[in-house]
């Protein structure tokens, strides 16, 4: 999505729907993970969800792509734009 609402979140530019997109998969594998396990067992409960956890990061690291681009003019001056 080009025309996409930007918004800063922590001093960083994020578009709105890519950041609903990776708290959605997010949620769902780390979820899904933690209700996969034995609920009688809290370490498997842990270790899957936190492995739902890493998973959703590398699933969003090649999903989303940055906003950010830098131009280097010359060593001591670097532009940044946003979007």
């Amino acid at each position: 999505m080009k025309n996409q609402r930007l918004i800063t979140i922590w001093g960083d530019v994020v578009g709105l729907f890519d950041l609903m997109k990776s708290l959605l998969i997010s949620a769902c594998l780390t979820l899904g993970g933690f209700f996969i396990a034995d609920s009688q067992n809290p370490t498997q409960q842990l270790f899957l969800g936190l492995m739902g956890a890493v998973l959703a990061f590398i699933i969003n690291s090649y999903i989303i792509k940055p906003k950010r681009k830098f131009s280097i003019k010359n060593e001591e001056q670097v532009e940044e734009t946003n979007g």
